[in-house]
């Protein structure tokens, strides 16, 4: 029925809270395979996921780990479609938990002939003191308090995976897989999913260049894409009004928003922590 394909860089620390949040997650009619791949670890990620095999074997679900030598998201993205049973896929970063009822809230979205990608409601979590702030600004901008972001947890139905091949060799892979899809066609599920983020000014500075060059990659590769980009421009006074909300958060996200128009885009995909 559904495939839950996670691709895993060195997240000995963090893909064992992933993988027990969804065993604890909604019982899902049908068959679930889960498959890990880890790709260019140095830790012990593929230890950890291969610990892990038992519990989800009882469940009753299929369990695969695949063990790539070279890093890189897309890649990984890419192995584990090839080895993935089932037309429905989840992709799930390796540092994202997930509220018990999210599996079955989408697989009720995806159930159905149509194309459709789902998602479920962000929740953006941060320890430190700039990455709170410039979480609490972010978590109120439109396009992540009222849309389908994606962020770390999408999700589409055979029709949907359709839409395109591989993934090809880009740094923004949700943004790209996001835009296959019309806004009518985007499903945000009532279910809640924790999605970590950098901490301190400088990582929050290194996480911002990479989204915006990977928008902006999209936009310039993949032009016709641009037709399903429903990001809702606030403008300069709704932008007013939530920094006068939160002046603190204003200030962090604008400052960091500032460095990185003046520094170089990147020209490879890098890690959001």
């Amino acid at each position: 029925m559904i495939s839950i394909i996670i691709p895993a860089h060195n997240e000995e620390r963090l893909l064992g809270a992933a993988l027990q949040a969804l065993l604890a997650a909604d019982p899902v009619v049908g068959p679930v395979e889960v498959i890990v791949v880890a790709n260019g670890c140095r830790d012990g990620t593929v230890a950890v996921a291969q610990s892990f095999a038992d519990q989800i074997e009882r469940k009753g679900w299929d369990y695969k780990v695949l063990d790539l030598p070279q890093g890189g998201k897309p890649a990984a993205l890419n192995a584990g479609d090839a080895a993935a049973r089932h037309s429905a896929r989840l992709y799930l970063d390796a540092d994202v938990t997930i509220a018990p009822g999210m599996l079955a809230a989408l697989w009720a979205a995806l159930d159905r002939p149509d194309p459709v990608y789902a998602s479920g409601r962000v929740s953006i979590c941060a320890d430190g003191v700039v990455s709170r702030r410039y979480a609490r600004f972010w978590a109120r901008l439109p396009f992540m308090a009222t849309g389908v972001p994606g962020c770390g947890l999408f999700a589409v139905n055979g029709p949907g995976r359709a839409r395109w091949q591989e993934f090809p060799q880009i740094i923004s892979d949700d943004t790209y897989v996001r835009l296959q899809f019309r806004p009518g066609e985007r499903q945000l599920v009532d279910a809640r999913y924790d999605w970590p983020i950098a901490e301190g000014f400088g990582a929050m500075v290194k996480v911002r260049r990479r989204q915006d060059a990977g928008v902006a990659e999209i936009a310039r590769n993949y032009p016709a894409l641009q037709a399903n980009d429903d990001t809702d421009r606030i403008g300069a006074k709704g932008i007013f009004r939530l920094a006068l909300a939160d002046p603190l958060g204003f200030a962090t996200y604008g400052l960091v928003a500032l460095i990185v128009r003046l520094l170089p885009a990147p020209k490879t995909w890098s890690r959001g922590r």
